[in-house]
């Protein structure tokens, strides 16, 4: 009788050139963010395995704006706000991806803006992200249409819009996509040195992405990378290709429904 293997994940290992482009991308950033997703059929195993208690979850609910054929998305350009639990509005307008080197320094030296390469197995991508906090409006007026989406945004942030944002389409042509229920856990597991996320994004059609991430200076990505697989490999915890991203997901399927 054959004996039943597991199926071998997908190939996650970058290229040799790969692996030159993000050093070089890791020296001029400020941080990494290191991020899984976890398949459906092993979620709950995933967050039972980590030890964190989803009774202390943060609801997040997030919005996102574009046009209904996505063509900021298409540019590169993300504009994203949330209502978060106890810690009140946020807003961002994000450019990706970027060259940390390329970007003007009076923007670096700004402490509302964040270069970031995100990396998830397989791939990576470095973000520019010019962050604020509503002052003429909250993400409920805007929503609700009390308010028009610039309100959100701050001088800095609108001008950032402005520069790289496809032309002849303003914040306020935009329309709204969304939101997203979230669940946001975090600590620190047995067993592993830094703070884990675990975001659950439940979408409206009932499909849902867990995913794992951890925060790392960019000069220790790598050894925290290695730590990490390790930690997840011996839970069970599966690290292989094919991997979903939230923004991406969220955009798709509210995408469609505004056309």
């Amino acid at each position: 009788m054959a004996t039943a293997t597991r199926p071998r994940p997908r190939r996650t290992a970058l290229s040799d050139d790969q692996l030159v482009e993000l050093l070089e991308l890791l020296r001029g950033s400020d941080s990494v963010e290191l991020k899984l997703t976890v398949p459906m059929e092993q979620q709950r195993t995933a967050v039972e395995a980590l030890g964190l208690d989803p009774l202390n979850g943060q609801i997040r609910l997030v919005h996102f704006f574009d046009t209904p054929d996505l063509a900021l998305n298409k540019a590169g350009v993300v504009v994203r706000a949330r209502r978060v639990q106890g810690r009140g509005d946020d807003c961002v307008v994000k450019l990706r991806p970027v060259v940390p080197d390329q970007m003007p320094d009076a923007l670096r030296d700004s402490p509302a803006f964040v270069v970031e390469v995100d990396v998830i197995p397989g791939k990576y991508v470095c973000s520019g992200s010019l962050k604020g906090v509503p002052r003429k409006a909250s993400v409920l007026d805007v929503t609700g249409g009390d308010q028009p989406l610039r309100k959100l945004f701050n001088k800095d942030q609108r001008a950032f819009y402005a520069e790289h944002a496809p032309e002849g389409i303003g914040l306020d042509d935009l329309s709204l996509l969304g939101p997203i229920f979230v669940v946001k856990m975090k600590g620190t597991p047995v067993g592993f040195a830094r703070k884990m996320v675990i975001e659950l994004w439940l979408y409206p059609d009932g499909s849902r992405i867990l995913e794992l991430s951890t925060k790392c200076p960019t000069s220790e990505a790598f050894d925290t990378a290695a730590a990490a697989r390790a930690f997840l490999s011996e839970r069970d915890i599966e690290i292989a290709g094919g991997q979903a991203t939230k923004t991406s997901r969220a955009l798709a399927y509210f995408s469609r429904q505004l056309r």
